[in-house]
């Protein structure tokens, strides 16, 4: 029984999401519907954690808005999410950040990582032009 319900699971799983980690600061296209419309907002502020679970995976997003703390939990599957960007890695050395919650201001800084580009949606393969080989002849 179980077979059956992680092949059903697999195939309701998105591909096209980046990588990314707690510490992250990740700019999330959320499909809102206000009643007969659908619009879509946007959601930027810190992973502060993620919970793995197949199709059931989750992460949690904080940001301050006119002084206030505000958090959203987001499936990561869901098909409410239009997008998500990575805007800036952090480094941090834990896996759950709910310390950030009574920190304000400066000290809710989070280190970035430097050298490293964030990552969008699409697809970074390199691709090889036609007329080169990368085999040695």
């Amino acid at each position: 029984m179980s077979n059956l319900v992680d092949t059903v699971e697999a195939s309701q799983l998105k591909t096209d999401l980046p990588d990314f980690k707690v510490g992250d600061t990740v700019r999330v296209h959320a499909k809102i519907i206000e009643g007969d419309k659908e619009r879509i907002q946007v959601f930027e502020g810190v992973v502060i954690s993620r919970a793995n679970g197949g199709n059931r995976a989750t992460f949690t997003v904080r940001k301050i808005s006119y002084g206030v703390g505000v958090e959203r939990i987001f499936p990561l599957h869901s098909t409410r999410i239009d997008k998500i960007t990575v805007v800036s890695r952090g480094r941090v050395r834990r896996a759950k950040l709910y310390y950030l919650r009574e920190l304000s201001g400066k000290a809710a800084r989070i280190k970035t990582v430097r050298g490293q580009a964030p990552t969008t949606n699409e697809s970074t393969a390199k691709t090889v032009p036609e007329g080169s080989s990368s085999e040695q002849s």
